[in-house]
């Protein structure tokens, strides 16, 4: 499983999701620019001492991202499209693509790709990026029988 950050801001969102990923055995794709410093003190303390037991990848921009990591089947997860993450059976080589969190993805990635979202009550604007991440990842980790 894949889990791609576009143009993260919140360090604190990313140290959360580092930890995740190594938790999960997941894939973490990082793509610049980031809103903070790689090596920002509150991105080290959410990911704790994960880091290193992490399989976390950079990249320099999206096409970057394409080249080198190759993905199988991308969705985006996104306030903007209609498919509930829920109605999606989910394989192995997947990659999840979340947008920044102040400007999500540009029209371009999103007009590409097939599209999931987490539904919510009417009126709200949407959730926090490491809990989008993170409910959309158990449940295909759940759909793979929480295997690596």
């Amino acid at each position: 499983m894949n889990l791609v950050l576009f143009e993260p801001e919140i360090p604190n969102n990313t140290g959360s999701l580092i930890r995740l990923s190594a938790n999960m055995g997941a894939n973490l794709h990082l793509i610049k620019p980031y809103g903070f410093e790689i090596n920002d003190k509150r991105l080290r303390r959410a990911g704790l001492d994960y880091k290193d037991l992490a399989n976390v990848y950079e990249y320099e921009s999206f096409d970057d991202y394409l080249d080198k990591a190759s993905p199988v089947k991308i969705y985006i997860v996104s306030t903007k499209v209609k498919t509930s993450y829920a109605d999606v059976k989910y394989f192995k080589d997947d990659s999840f693509l979340f947008g920044s969190e102040t400007k999500g993805l540009p029209q371009k990635i999103m007009d590409e790709y097939d599209g999931i979202t987490l539904p919510m009550q009417k009126g709200s604007r949407s959730l926090n990026l490491a809990n989008c991440v993170s409910i959309v990842a158990y449940e295909a980790w759940r759909q793979l029988g929480f295997s690596s």
